[in-house]
């Protein structure tokens, strides 16, 4: 017995050992595996699988009212695995005649049936895993070839492979093209695309993919490992109608003056929010091949010329060197600074004349004379800089895209940046300065809002399907950018520029706007001034209603060739064009009828001659709270208007006797006189002025005709 027990346990043990053993050759091969050669296998590994990105459906772009400016389209790429390991031979020869016959007919209709039927026999024969059905399928196609025969088994029963594409769409092409931007792999991020990618681009997920030779991956499984997150819509403050007026009027301009390219911007004054961007350049030189190539308005930081002049000028008011009604000598628009001569654009043969005035005809020479007057001693130009900083004219507005340039404002006397005698007096007159349109326009826009300096913004909030996950207010830079008295001698300034200045010829009788045409020559200091070679670039800011603005404007053409160079024939228009639209469309220019003061009523604005029942007719001056008196006794009555009221008479009405009915509507005429027993005639509307049977003949069932206007 203990033999046997003994024999038993030795089996047992031996057992054990060779459990150990091979535990310890299992272990020992797992360390080598993992470690020893793990790098190799995990090479090995890639090389069968790998885990795919899929990327997520980006967000919408939207305009303010919810119209699609950028959104994603989907489309597909349809392949077929006709060796999946799923698909039963029974499965692939009872549906590939059926199969056969749908491809043939739906997808590629120059191949035969028998043609795609012999085909797909010989790819699956041949081995094939990945077969292309067809590219740039659109979910509707999708939908249908997805119920075809032998696809409709999924991807493994049918070898159904469907791999899902998107590219983006931009339904309104041209419009806003550069400012909505783009994201493409190895370029620079553009636009709204670019600034907030990670926002609209969501996040990516995952897919398991397998090498099924020849480095042709399919997914492992039709279920996505890890599910993309799609990205959020952006609701921006672009206005899709202005716009369009702010393109169109843009691109006629270019084409009219033969231009290389140009810009327009219109910023609501009291929030800073950005309603139209255009930017249109050439393709091409000849004329008509525009499109939206680059973001002049936010990345070309230019020097202005003499739209900048409103700063210079608020800086001699800000600290009280001149007044409005001083008087300048303007040489006839000619003068000198160390041998360098400056003059005016256009002639004018003036001497004397205010500072107002020379505002008004945009004098470089008085300008400038009186900047160096002010500003021109030891020390003055800091004082003038620090002016200019204040106006926040040296740093960029922070706007939602990349790509904005600096400013560049010189450092008073610093050699360094090319400070020199003659940088004060050209500084003032727009020159040896950078700034972009938006900059400038910004800085416009403040004065408009009294001095208060509004951050440029395009996007007010960001949604996940309609609901906001975050908001962008208006943000204030800057409360006071100057004095009030500063703030509002400067919107004088401007009015007088289109009532009597530069801009004149732009001028309206139906609403008033303000602001400061520019004429920059490009490159003057290169070609000495030589006419044949100088370049322009005509610009035009300010803002609308004048007496309270809700919309500021800037419009900046380069190089106009043809039909005028300046800012008030060139980009002038424009404005002009976009303010005429705005004031014809957007409620909030005009004026409410109940903020006016109530006039005091007339007598010939009271209504005269009106006859009714008295009772109707008591109602209404009731309801509309006219003063009246009533001394009517009859149930019908006639108004009559007596210096501020009205007095209600009678007008009788007798049985059998033809009553007067001028100043009655048709109704009340055609039931009084048809219940009298009259055949009655009526021509044209309004009130009877004419009736053809005099008042107080008898009745006696007559045609009568009456006639109202």
């Amino acid at each position: 017995m203990a033999d046997i027990k003994n024999e038993v346990l030795y089996r047992v043990y031996g057992v054990l050992a060779l459990i150990v053993l091979l535990a310890v050759i299992l272990f020992g091969q797992v360390v080598k595996i993992q470690i020893a050669e793990g790098d190799k296998w995990r090479r090995q590994g890639d090389k069968q699988v790998k885990f795919e990105k899929v990327i997520a459906e980006r967000g919408n772009i939207l305009s303010e009212d919810g119209k699609l400016l950028a959104t994603s389209l989907p489309f597909f790429e349809i392949r077929m695995d006709l060796n999946s390991t799923g698909m039963k031979e029974e499965d692939f020869n009872n549906n590939i005649d059926s199969l056969a016959y749908c491809l043939a007919t739906y997808v590629d209709t120059e191949n035969t049936v028998g043609g795609y039927r012999n085909l797909l026999i010989n790819q699956r024969a041949a081995g094939a895993r990945n077969m292309l059905i067809k590219k740039n399928v659109t979910y509707t196609e999708l939908e249908k070839i997805e119920k075809f025969p032998l696809f409709n088994l999924g991807q493994f029963g049918g070898g159904f492979i469907v791999k899902r594409q998107s590219k983006r769409d931009r339904p309104f092409k041209m419009l806003a093209n550069r400012t909505i931007g783009s994201v493409r792999e190895g370029a620079n991020k553009v636009g709204l695309e670019g600034f907030f990618d990670e926002d609209l681009g969501g996040t990516a997920g995952k897919k398991l993919m397998q090498n099924v030779g020849n480095d042709i991956w399919i997914p492992v499984n039709n279920l996505t490992e890890i599910e993309p997150e799609n990205g959020h819509d952006l609701l921006t403050t672009i206005n899709v109608e202005l716009q369009e007026t702010a393109q169109t009027a843009l691109v006629r301009s270019i084409n009219y003056h033969d231009a290389d390219h140009g810009c327009a911007v219109v910023m609501d004054v009291k929030t800073g929010a950005i309603r139209a961007i255009a930017n249109v350049g050439r393709l091409k030189k000849e004329k008509g091949n525009l499109w939206e190539t680059y973001n002049h308005a936010v990345g070309d930081a230019v020097e202005p010329g003499s739209t900048f002049k409103l700063a210079p000028m608020m800086a001699l008011l800000d600290k009280g060197i001149i007044s409005l009604e001083d008087s300048i000598d303007l040489e006839e628009g000619r003068t000198t600074f160390y041998e360098e001569i400056m003059e005016d654009s256009s002639p004018h043969g003036l001497t004397k004349a205010t500072v107002r005035r020379a505002f008004e005809l945009s004098s470089n020479v008085g300008i400038a004379k009186m900047v160096e007057a002010g500003f021109g001693d030891d020390g003055g130009a800091i004082e003038f800089i620090n002016q200019l900083r204040k106006y926040n004219l040296h740093l960029p507005t922070g706007i939602q895209i990349e790509g904005e340039a600096p400013p560049f404002i010189k450092e008073a006397y610093n050699k360094e940046m090319e400070w020199s005698g003659i940088t004060l007096p050209w500084m003032s007159i727009g020159y040896e300065v950078l700034i972009t349109p938006l900059q400038l326009l910004t800085f416009y826009n403040a004065v408009a809002n009294d001095g208060q300096m509004m951050r440029p913004y395009l996007v007010s909030e960001i949604q996940d399907f309609g609901v906001t996950t975050r908001k962008y207010k208006p943000t204030v830079i800057k409360r006071n950018i100057a004095k009030p008295e500063t703030i509002a001698r400067a919107k004088s300034l401007l009015e007088g520029v289109v009532k009597n200045g530069t801009a004149r010829k732009l001028d309206t009788d139906r609403y008033n706007f303000a602001g400061k045409t520019g004429t920059a020559q490009i490159d003057y200091r290169k070609f000495n001034r030589r006419k044949a070679n100088l370049k322009h670039r005509a610009s035009f800011v300010g803002y609308f209603p004048a007496e309270n603005p809700v919309y500021s404007c800037i419009v900046m053409i380069t190089n106009p060739k043809e039909n005028g160079i300046y800012g008030a024939d060139v980009a002038g228009p424009v404005f002009r064009e976009i303010a005429d639209k705005c004031f014809a469309t957007r409620i909030e220019m005009h004026r409410g009828i109940n903020s006016y003061a109530k006039p005091k009523l007339v007598d010939y604005e009271l209504p005269t001659m009106n006859i009714g029942k008295k009772d109707a007719v008591k109602y209404l001056m009731d309801y509309f709270k006219l003063p009246h008196e009533n001394r009517a006794e009859s149930n019908w009555t006639v108004l009559q208007p007596e210096r501020d009221t009205v007095t209600l008479l009678s007008r009788d009405v007798t049985a059998s006797i033809i009553p007067n009915v001028k100043g009655m509507t048709m109704m009340d005429a055609v039931y009084v006189l048809e219940n009298l027993g009259l055949n009655v005639i009526a021509t044209g509307v309004g009130k009877v002025h004419y009736q053809s049977i005099t008042a107080g003949t008898k009745a006696r069932n007559q045609t009568i005709k009456i006639k109202l206007n």
